[in-house]
């Protein structure tokens, strides 16, 4: 087990079926608004708020603080906390998840860190990957993927970590300001009642997925693997490896342009 899945075990759920201290201490707070409880709860699930970050800062450029995202995380955790209901049928870790990872969000877009020139340099990257790659028919290397942009190694890295940011959307971002603030994630059909022509879409999307990331680096498939199946942060993956915090960047990065690259070239070949 990770450290990072260490951490998120150690944070427990709140289970309103069992009438615990955790439960006891949440009517407590829900009936006298007591503020040192309040800081009590604070305290207690500060370090969820910290593997939320840590997974999402894996994701962003290098001028973005870790510390900055805990902070607007922080912010998140307290609005949950104040309008979490308890006897409800909900852990609070389900229920505050979505806004700690909103308000980090939200704080994010304020500062434009993805602006659109850099976004128009990912697709450039991922345009270079894909079509080298469909050429020579293997994982394209750095030193290939600069003399297909017609740039230096010095610069295609300084892409790599100006890119990063781009691979990254939140299904929590609300995509119309109505009543009910519809997000990106309510337009994901419900994988409970699959319908036949999904599945089998959802099976071929998976054959190519699986494939494509075997065909990736040695070094790229294990930061994908720990990344997203270790849940291990930036930190973590680097010291597994043995390198600096920029180089898994670099190796995420590279491995999430190749993917959707992929991704992108079955979508376009299965609707033409």
């Amino acid at each position: 087990m990770g450290k990072a899945k260490e951490m998120e075990a150690n944070t427990e759920n709140i289970n309103p079926n069992v009438k615990d201290a955790d439960y006891l201490l949440w009517q407590r707070y829900k009936t006298t608004q007591d503020q040192m409880i309040k800081e009590e709860l604070i305290i207690k699930y500060a370090p969820f708020v910290k593997y939320i970050a840590g997974r999402i800062a894996m994701n962003l450029p290098s001028n973005v603080e870790y510390d900055d995202l805990v902070g607007y995380g922080i912010f998140g955790l307290i609005d949950a906390i104040e309008k979490f209901q308890p006897n409800r049928q909900v852990k609070f870790k389900t229920y505050a998840q979505t806004r700690i990872r909103g308000s980090i969000f939200d704080e994010l877009r304020v500062l434009d860190w993805a602006p659109r020139s850099v976004r128009q340099k990912a697709r450039q990257l991922e345009k270079a990957f894909i079509e080298l790659e469909n050429r020579i028919g293997r994982p394209a290397t750095d030193e290939e993927i600069s003399e297909e942009m017609g740039i230096g190694l010095t610069e295609l890295y300084k892409l790599y970590n100006e890119t990063r940011g781009s691979v990254l959307m939140s299904l929590d971002e609300v995509c119309y300001e109505d009543e009910s603030n519809t997000t990106r994630i309510n337009f994901i059909e419900d994988e409970k009642t699959p319908t036949p022509h999904a599945k089998v879409e959802e099976d071929e999307m998976r054959g190519i997925l699986a494939g494509a990331i075997g065909n990736l680096s040695e070094r790229e498939r294990l930061v994908v693997t720990l990344y997203y199946y270790e849940e291990l942060t930036l930190k973590e993956i680097g010291e597994v490896l043995g390198v600096s915090d920029s180089r898994v960047s670099q190796l995420h990065t590279k491995a999430v342009l190749r993917l959707r690259g992929k991704l992108s070239k079955y979508q376009k070949d299965s609707s033409g």
